[in-house]
């Protein structure tokens, strides 16, 4: 009897979309028992937040998966529309509180209420959404998101107080789609869907864009977002 040929990576692409489904499940499950935790046990709240974090970074890890299977197929058509920055900030900051709640963090937003732009929604907000992850797991005490408009561009930022991109992520960044490496593991995987999420956002004969450097305004890191 012969068996009928499998698409593998179909098959992975269906498998990944099911898993963030469910955790997508557990996350909203997590921010419920959030509030009952933190009035009846303080270990339990902090335990709680740790396993939100993780959960969330694997979330984030399987929408980069699904997308670059997309990009891959040439399904990832951009579903740009008009969207308000500082609403899509704000609900950063609320997706990820239990966290920097737990680590004393205060997330802060620095935008202008009626600052609008075109993008797709979706990616753009799993792709900061890591960034922001990121910073926090090395930030001290403070982050700040920040939305403005420069020279027809723009420019998200994540300031933190941490100690920096080490350099050799630093020069990964720079690195075009093209030569990019994915040898570093997850922080590799981030950058890398992070520029061609980036990139796919184009106007006439611009393209976005990533900067990453350090010396932020809170002295740590810093993370920029370019779109056209």
């Amino acid at each position: 009897m012969e068996h009928p040929e499998i698409d593998f990576a179909t098959v992975l692409a269906s498998a990944v979309h099911d898993m963030k489904n469910s955790l997508c499940m557990l996350l909203q499950s997590m921010d419920s028992l959030r509030q009952e935790l933190a009035e009846t046990s303080d270990s339990a709240s902090s335990e709680l937040s740790r396993i939100h974090y993780e959960a969330n970074r694997l979330n984030s890890n399987l929408l980069q998966l699904l997308a670059l299977y997309r990009i891959e197929k040439n399904q990832l058509p951009l579903h740009q529309d008009e969207y308000p920055l500082q609403d899509m900030l704000e609900e950063l900051v609320l997706k990820n509180e239990m966290y920097s709640t737990q680590r004393q963090i205060l997330v802060e937003v620095q935008c202008d209420s009626d600052l609008c732009w075109f993008f797709d929604d979706d990616l753009v907000s799993s792709l900061l959404n890591d960034m922001l992850i990121n910073a926090m797991r090395y930030s001290k005490s403070k982050i700040l998101l920040k939305a403005f408009i420069e020279d027809n561009w723009l420019v998200v930022q994540i300031h933190d107080d941490g100690s920096g991109y080490p350099i050799e992520m630093l020069e990964q960044a720079q690195e075009s789609t093209d030569s990019f490496h994915l040898s570093a593991g997850r922080t590799g995987l981030g950058l890398f869907f992070a520029k061609l999420i980036a990139e796919a956002h184009r106007n006439h004969e611009r393209a976005g864009r990533i900067e990453m450097q350090n010396h932020s305004e809170y002295g740590g890191a810093l993370f920029s977002l370019y779109l056209p």
